[in-house]
């Protein structure tokens, strides 16, 4: 088999020129060429022009002689197999590895262990994903009252359940988790076109039946999954985990303890400070959603080609350095998707973007961030980074009058520092609502300088961006967890307690869902192995 880079192609084409343009590629003739599949296919929207970028994979009828006589071409190459090794083997354990969290981590590290019949107890202090999900969409659009156990960042699937569903990751992937998790998504019913896009995605619409389909296969296996139960605490004894205790005073022992809590799980980060577990402050970012219509940044990013069907909703990303010594960025970019309410804790506003699988709203979002050390957090405690988010959370909530509508200004105000009085011909995707207002009076001076001096930069490539009637919604603060929970790079256990394995974001270890879930994977295949070597000890 080999793998041709780079195949450029047309927004047109046809099949027919896709294959013409690979037998051009391998110089040679339709007998020699047995099979063509795509493997991935990019949108390259650089230097003005708009192409399809394929990857392909060939069955040739003479690998050596068709390389021999196109050497050296680093776009025709021996394709390498991509194929990830599951874990081997079934193992029958006295107790039962118990995963607090059901997210992404959670789930797949449940699911993992669940065929090699380790049957693992899931714990989640939230709802399942549909009476979640009715929740959610009550509280931003019905008008009821905010649910601290059932909302975006707590229940079946995670914060990654109300969000685009991203399923693209800068992680290295060695082992080839992330093409198996794809394969495994599709078979829970995610659209197959996943398996071939460079920046794949879901929807929050199609994820919570993914979800749900992974959780009843861990139920089929022998595993069960517990809804409304809270950890509040845990037992350490003799430097190891022996029990976590539930907010309904019920004691769960075990062997293994998985933590796939989320970066938004606070009064858990607490509840570990409080006994001893070894944690670090680590960067995260701070800012707002920036939304713009879809139209222009389709415009600005496709050319004459905004609005075709084969390209959908255009997406972007950025990165602008400042005189601030700064970076400004974008985050978790929804083509036309919707800004939403994200916040976990009462009294708090927080937002972040969502889109559905067709991406068909009428504006594009993203967060719009800036780098933020643990040298900027107040005070020595570990969770300075925590307060500092929740902080400024609280200050929104304040800023838009306490009702849970966030704060909102159009971008030339923030840019000239006054407050905003109604919206320009972006309207506001927010649920519940927006109150217009000056965001500069609650970020820290050196975000508010950071965004301004970046706006001006990104406006060069991203004509359009600088738009005065463009809307931030305030505030954007859980683009990742202020903490990591260190661990021991072989076992996969925390430094200092043993039978405790922190994971995915809540941990510091992953920062959207296939990565999150990959983690999940490499936590269950370290407790397999330490499984196996223990049932062979025995014999």
């Amino acid at each position: 088999m080999l793998q041709l880079s780079q195949v450029l192609l047309p927004v047109d084409h046809t099949d027919a020129s896709l294959h013409l343009a690979a037998l051009e590629l391998l110089r040679t003739s339709e007998n020699d060429l047995r099979s063509l599949t795509i493997k991935q296919r990019a949108i390259d929207a650089r230097r003005g022009h708009v192409h399809f970028s394929y990857t392909l994979l060939a069955d040739v009828t003479d690998e050596t002689r068709i390389l021999q006589k196109i050497a050296p071409a680093a776009r025709v190459q021996v394709a390498v197999p991509e194929g990830y090794h599951t874990p081997q083997g079934r193992h029958e354990v006295s107790e039962r590895p118990v995963i607090v969290g059901s997210g992404p981590c959670g789930l797949f590290c449940g699911l993992l262990l669940a065929r090699a019949g380790m049957k693992p107890l899931l714990l989640e202090r939230g709802k399942a994903a549909g009476e979640r999900a009715r929740d959610v969409t009550g509280f931003w659009n019905r008008g009821w009252g905010f649910n601290a156990e059932s909302n975006v960042q707590y229940g079946e699937g995670g914060a990654g359940t109300f969000s685009d569903g991203k399923l693209y990751t800068q992680i290295r992937d060695r082992e080839h988790r992330i093409p198996w998790l794809l394969k495994e998504m599709v078979k829970a019913g995610a659209p197959e076109d996943i398996l071939i896009k460079a920046r794949p995605h879901i929807g929050t619409d199609r994820l919570i039946k993914v979800v749900r389909h992974v959780r009843e296969e861990i139920i089929s296996l022998g595993g069960e999954v517990r809804f409304g139960a809270r950890v509040n605490d845990v037992v350490i004894e003799g430097s190891a985990m022996r029990a976590v205790v539930l907010a309904d005073g019920t004691v769960i022992e075990g062997g293994y303890f998985i933590f796939g809590i989320g970066h938004s799980s606070r009064d858990t980060f607490a509840m570990l400070k409080r006994h001893g577990v070894p944690m670090e402050r680590k960067p995260f970012s701070i800012g707002a959603r920036i939304e713009h219509p879809q139209e222009l940044i389709d415009s600005s990013l496709y050319g004459r080609w905004a609005g075709h069907e084969r390209l959908g909703s255009a997406p972007y990303k950025f990165v602008a350095h400042t005189s601030t010594g700064r970076t400004a960025y974008s985050f978790c970019m929804c083509p036309g998707g919707l800004v939403v309410a994200a916040n976990s804790e009462p009294g708090t506003v927080v937002t972040n973007g969502m889109s559905s699988y067709a991406r068909a709203e009428s504006n594009a979002n993203a967060g719009f961030m800036v780098d933020v050390s643990p040298e900027d957090y107040p005070g020595d405690d570990v969770l300075a980074g925590v307060e500092l988010q929740r902080s400024i959370e609280m200050a929104a909530f304040d800023l838009a009058g306490g009702t849970y509508k966030a704060p909102a200004q159009l971008l030339g105000d923030f840019m000239a520092r006054r407050a905003s009085n109604g919206p320009g011909k972006v309207k506001p995707s927010y649920k519940p609502g927006v109150v217009w207002t000056d965001l500069t009076t609650v970020l820290p001076e050196y975000i508010v300088e950071t965004l301004i001096q970046a706006v001006p930069r990104i406006d060069k490539s991203l004509r359009g961006f600088a738009l005065e009637e463009a809307v931030l919604t305030g505030f954007e603060t859980r683009s990742s967890c202020p903490i990591r929970i260190p661990r021991d790079p072989e076992t996969l256990e925390c430094k200092g307690v043993r039978h405790f394995y922190p994971a995915g974001e809540g941990a510091g270890y992953a920062g959207g869902i296939i990565s999150a879930a990959a983690d999940g994977m490499r936590v269950a295949e370290a407790l397999l192995g330490q499984a196996q070597k223990k049932s062979a000890m025995s014999r």
